[in-house]
């Protein structure tokens, strides 16, 4: 058993020799592990074997060297042999390298050689590579360098000549395309001229704002300001030229003048660039037909004009001679005239000053901004007074319309105020003071109506208004002052003052509204001190100021006052005229029924009531108005009596017309308006008393004995108006009185008429004749 445990583990230990002479060395580990795991000294025995092994293995390298020993002598014989040999072919082999780079030295200096007979075809592909990618200058630069130097040191060579002949045409080529460029350049700043002109002037409307502002919250000294205006000019100018090149490519324009410079041809592109943008010009200035319908019409036409001028400064400054000052000057002479024209026209037909506001706006924004380029603009200042009255025709015309919808819409009554808050809110709008009123107590009435708290507020606003047209004109208070009174002066004179006027010819305006417009237009001429206070304080001018305009509102409302007075007077005598037409006399009555007429006594009682308002008018109005009134119906009683058309009257009649007239007298000693001396107001009637006594009393022989006596009693009595309304009795003396001729009284009568008649008609021939 033990021997053949034995085998086993020789058998064991060979198979592992085999494997470790056969394996990598990394797979040693464990195959010797294998030995160790095995029976007990199974590693002495393999160890045994292991160095048998090795012996057997030192034998076989032994006898392996000692069989090769005589040949690695002989060759190590031979190798020393071979080294002088050696030495010698590497001798020969670097004689050949120095052979080998010289055959290539000389093959480099031919290839350079006839490489720079080839530099005229290499620059022809530069010209092209140029030509290809649109760099023209370079382009021609190339050619001239080909024609002028390398072309003619291989003038000889065919490709030359062709090249020769290809470069003129190719010259002329670019010459066209640069020309092409330059004309998409035109068209482009034809189309992106308004948008660089809103864009500069807006930069320089947001900068007035800015200065607006700043200057508002910081005054600085002289100094500072024109070193700040200096400095905002050349901020503006820098961005402005950054804008221009930001909205156009400007490089096309390079690059034509130097390719017309380069071709010698620079002053044929000067006068095309500049004849086609005269062109342009003459088409920027030309505006729409219905560009005073807006003001974005107006914004636009400014716009393509500053964006044109942008753009020609621009070139002006980033060229040398493309442009000049004088051409430039030209232009801006021409368009000024042009823009002078189109906007003296235009801005006449507008007609809401809102929108001449803008304009004026937008013409000083255009200005300023055309000014910070270094174009003169004084020109167009001048216009803007032009306009400015037609701002102020345009205000006019507005006001009128608010002046009128007050007059419609006043009551025409004294405003009532119930409490004192009522009181403060009127005079916090209209300049009121009078003690009497402060004292009484609440409720109250204002003496004048609601329209003239509205005026004054409105005359207020349309000051307010003038003055925005003002504004930015680079013009003194004092002329800003001289500007608002004139223009209110306008305002009081022609426009209120005709609303006034027509106002007081309207047929529904009584004499109730009469009375009150004639108040009103007290209290209006009172306020115009305080209007000429409010511009002042507006403008900073006193108005001790030599040359300081005066308002003409005192005039303005005294016309008006006058116009009311003259038009109270006009209707009170129409009133009158239209109760006088409601008299019905029967003028043949036999006697008189002892009581005045109705349509007298309702004349009376009107005038009474309407006499009682007239109270309230200032001075002497309602003295002047009760006296028109009272001569007004004594000489219509008078007509009335010496119509023609009345042929007959009685002494009855006679009686009642004298009731009546004794009622117009009693209604004049009752002083129906306070103020009359003694009995002036019945004189009113005199003639009328004088002649009816003459016939009441048939006192013919007083009045012959007396007439042309400063005494006479009948003084006033003139002898045709007695002949006239005694030839009316004498005829119903006679187709009344059928049987007058039968009783002798009457017929006495009728011949003393008779005597009276031709007495009285020769006192009038007389009178003829003196005369």
């Amino acid at each position: 058993m033990a021997d053949a445990e034995t085998l086993e583990s020789i058998t064991e230990h060979e198979r592992i020799l085999q494997e470790i002479e056969s394996t990598d060395t990394a797979c040693v580990g464990p195959t010797l592990r294998s030995v160790y795991d095995d029976q007990p000294n199974a590693h002495k025995r393999f160890m045994e074997k292991l160095d048998a092994r090795i012996r057997n293995h030192d034998r076989e390298i032994e006898k392996m060297c000692n069989f090769h020993h005589q040949g690695f002598v002989d060759a190590i014989t031979e190798l020393l042999k071979v080294r002088a040999d050696a030495e010698k072919l590497m001798v020969t082999a670097q004689m050949e390298e120095v052979i080998r780079c010289r055959v290539q030295q000389r093959n480099m200096a031919t290839t350079v050689e006839k490489l720079q007979l080839c530099i005229p075809a290499l620059f022809f592909f530069f010209f092209f590579f140029f030509f290809l990618y649109s760099r023209y200058y370079a382009a021609l630069k190339t050619m001239e360098q080909l024609e002028n130097i390398y072309i003619p040191r291989v003038s000889h060579y065919r490709f030359c000549q062709i090249m020769a002949e290809t470069l003129p045409k190719l010259r002329e080529e670019i010459k066209d395309i640069s020309m092409s460029d330059l004309k998409d350049f035109l068209e482009s700043i034809r189309k992106h001229s308004d948008k660089i002109g809103e864009t500069a002037m807006r930069q320089v409307g947001a900068f007035k704002v800015f200065f607006f502002f700043f200057s508002f919250l910081y005054q600085p000294t002289v100094r500072e300001s024109h070193r700040m205006d200096k400095g905002a000019d050349e901020d503006d100018a820098d961005e402005e030229v950054l804008t221009a090149q930001d909205l156009v490519d400007f490089s096309p324009v390079y690059r034509c003048l130097h390719i017309y410079t380069v071709l010698g041809d620079r002053e044929t592109f000067e006068n095309y660039y500049r004849k086609q943008r005269k062109k342009q010009a003459r088409l920027v200035l030309q505006p729409q037909s219905n560009m005073h319908e807006t003001v974005e019409g107006y914004r636009k036409y400014f716009n393509q004009i500053v964006g044109f001028f942008v753009v020609e400064d621009h070139i002006l400054h980033a060229t040398q001679g493309l442009v000049t000052r004088a051409f430039t000057d030209e232009l801006w002479n021409m368009a000024l005239s042009k823009i002078i024209a189109v906007l003296r026209t235009h801005s006449s037909y507008c007609s809401d000053p809102d929108l001449v506001l803008e304009l004026k706006n937008l013409i000083v924004i255009f200005a300023d901004t055309l000014q910070g380029y270094g174009f003169p603009v004084n020109r167009l200042f001048d216009l803007l007074f032009e306009i400015r009255d037609q701002y102020n025709e345009t205000l006019l015309k507005k006001w009128a319309l608010v002046f009128r919808e007050i007059f419609e819409l006043d009551n025409y009554s004294p405003i009532p105020v119930e409490n004192e808050e009522e009181y403060r809110s009127v005079i916090s709008r209209f300049p009121f003071h009078d003690a009497e009123i402060e004292k009484q107590q609440f409720p109250k009435k204002l003496p004048m109506s609601q329209s003239v708290p509205q005026i004054y507020i409105q005359v207020k606003e349309f000051i307010y208004a003038s003055l925005k047209f003002s504004e930015s004109l680079h013009r003194s208070s004092t002329e800003i002052d001289d500007m608002l009174r004139k223009s209110t002066n306008l305002l009081l004179t022609r426009t209120l003052s005709g609303c006034l006027q027509n106002l007081i010819k309207k047929p529904h305006i009584g004499l109730t509204e009469l009375v009150q417009i004639i108040i009103n237009t007290t209290h209006l001429e009172q306020a115009c001190k305080y209007l000429e206070d409010f511009i002042t304080n507006i403008t900073n001018v006193s108005p001790e100021t030599v040359h300081t305009t005066r308002l003409y509102g005192l005039s303005t409302f005294k016309d008006a006052r006058h116009a009311a007075e003259g038009e109270i007077y006009t209707k009170l005598n129409q009133k009158i005229d239209e109760f006088i037409q409601l008299a019905d006399y029967e003028w043949g009555m036999a006697e008189s029924d002892g009581r005045a007429s109705g349509y007298l006594m309702d004349l009376i009682n009107f005038l009474r009531s309407t006499f009682q308002v007239f109270t309230h008018l200032p001075g002497k109005v309602a003295q002047t108005a009760c006296m028109s009134a009272c001569k007004h119906l004594a000489t219509s009683l008078m007509q009335m009596l010496l119509d023609t058309e009345l042929k007959q009257i009685s002494m009855g009649a006679i009686q009642q017309f004298n009731l009546d007239v004794i009622q117009c007298e009693l209604f004049a000693s009752s002083e129906p308006v306070p103020g009359f001396q003694g009995d002036t107001l019945q004189l009113a009637f005199i003639d009328l008393r004088q002649l009816l006594d003459l016939f009441m009393v048939w006192d013919w022989s007083t009045y012959l004995a007396d007439y042309g006596q400063p005494t006479s009693k009948y003084l006033r009595v003139n002898p045709s108006t007695a002949l006239a309304l005694l030839e009316k009795m004498k005829d119903t003396g006679k187709k009344n009185n059928i049987f007058s001729q039968f009783r002798k009284n009457d017929r006495d009568k009728q011949k003393l008429i008779e005597t009276v008649v031709k007495q009285l008609r020769s006192l009038v021939n007389e009178e003829a004749v003196g005369r």
